[in-house]
């Protein structure tokens, strides 16, 4: 009974401590599994809900993306349309303009070529007609023919109404013209009462003050100043060279200061003017002029067919005595005296010009101290006396003063003439005609 107590009595405790610590604590675990089951029910049908939507939503972006590529796909569709029309049209724009470059192209390619046919053609007909041309005038007899329709030509030109001036004055201004023209009037008063000896002297002496100014710059643009009263200028002069020049030379040195001159240098050139006139004054006296005129035209042509020898002559920095030495050495021993003084003092003078064409100047001089106009006449070969007159008479009517010719022989002129006086130039040579018609080809 005890026992039955004693185990009743544990059992109680047993229960008891089951019901104070374990039942409780189970309880808890229930209710808090019960809350875990319900909080995952909850859950569950959170996410079911959750589920749904993403359902419909995944249903609603399907239907939005269908339709977004059905009008993506017809997008496409038109943009393909477009870009294939467009596409088309340029490729028939690019046709037609590759077409218009393929028919320009050829028509350039043909006028080319039909220039260079026109071109050939042309070349070899100047060049046949040159070889009939040159076997014609091979001829003496045609050449001179060819002479006479130029001068038939020249025959029924009307006057020239042109001004032929001497190298001396055509390079003046008015105010040194017309005391140009005061100087030589003085000359010639002061010449006439002179022979050979006050010639030469006059001359040397003309040279030498002309050398003296050009060492002398400012000596030269005082006595070149334009001043009312020139008594200073006068006396200046006298002051410095009375003792060491004639008189005659004085006077016209006292003319030349006296006038108004346009530029400095125009007075050196009016000095130099009156000292070439003092030897051709002496070649007039002389009875030399022809000869004089002539020696100094071909001694111009020996000039101009020399350029190293021009070169030479024409360097005035170099020592005047040294050129003069070279140009007594060209001319040798058989010159006129009066031509040879007339290049020397041209040489000596040079102050800057060449010297071909300061002894063309020379020469024209001369020939224009007659009254006489220079024709510079170019030729195949020499011309006949009747020619020669005939052109001269010619000439002279055109001009309206007498003419003097000098020729020049150039056989590639083939026929007719050529002719210059001063700036007029009157070409009727064949050569020119034959190279006129090559630069005239068509194109």
């Amino acid at each position: 009974m005890s026992t039955f107590i004693g185990q009743l009595i544990g059992f109680a405790v047993i229960v008891f401590i089951l019901m104070r610590w374990v039942v409780p604590l189970v309880r808890d675990m229930m209710h808090k599994q019960q809350d875990a089951i319900r909080t995952a029910l909850e859950e569950s049908a959170e996410a079911a809900k959750k589920l749904e939507d993403a359902d419909a939503m995944h249903a609603r972006a399907l239907e939005d993306a269908q339709a977004e590529s059905a009008k993506v796909t017809d997008e496409a569709r038109h943009d393909s349309e477009r870009i294939a029309a467009q596409l088309q049209e340029q490729a028939g724009a690019d046709a037609e303009r590759i077409k218009a470059q393929g028919i320009q192209q050829v028509h350039l390619l043909r006028q080319q070529v039909i220039r260079q046919l026109r071109t050939g053609l042309g070349e070899g007909s100047v060049q046949k007609a040159a070889e009939m041309v040159r076997a014609h005038v091979a001829d003496p007899a045609a050449q001179a023919a060819t002479v006479d329709r130029f001068l038939d030509d020249l025959d029924s030109m009307s006057s020239s109404t042109a001004v032929i001036e001497t190298g001396a004055s055509a390079r003046l201004r008015a105010a040194s013209r017309q005391a140009m023209a005061a100087l030589t009037e003085e000359f010639d008063n002061v010449a006439g009462r002179l022979r050979e000896p006050g010639l030469i002297s006059l001359a040397d002496e003309l040279t030498s003050v002309v050398t003296l100014l050009v060492a002398e710059p400012i000596l030269n643009r005082h006595l070149a100043e334009p001043i009312d009263n020139p008594e200073a200028k006068i006396a200046l002069v006298d002051g410095l060279l009375s003792a060491k020049l004639d008189n005659h030379t004085l006077e016209l040195l006292r003319t030349a200061v006296s006038q108004r001159w346009s530029a400095d240098a125009d007075l050196l050139a009016g000095i130099e003017h009156i000292a070439r006139l003092a030897l051709l004054k002496l070649a007039d006296v002389n009875d030399e002029v022809d000869d004089v005129e002539d020696q100094l035209f071909r001694f111009g042509r020996v000039l101009d067919a020399e350029p190293r020898l021009t070169a030479v002559l024409s360097d005035y920095t170099a020592p005047a005595d040294g050129r003069i030495a070279l140009l007594d050495k060209v001319l040798g021993d058989g010159v006129n005296q009066t031509a040879k003084a007339l290049l020397s003092q041209t040489v000596t003078l040079l102050r800057g010009e060449r010297a071909d064409d300061a002894v063309i100047d020379l020469a024209e001089l001369a020939v224009a101290r007659r009254g006489e106009i220079v024709a510079h006449v170019t030729a195949a070969a020499d011309l006949s006396d009747a020619q020669h007159t005939r052109l001269t008479e010619v000439l002279t009517r055109i001009y309206g003063r007498p003419v003097a010719v000098q020729l020049h022989v150039d056989p590639d002129l083939l026929g007719g003439l050529s002719i210059t006086v001063g700036d007029e130039v009157i070409d009727g040579s064949i050569a020119s005609r034959l190279a006129a018609a090559e630069s005239q080809l068509p194109d």
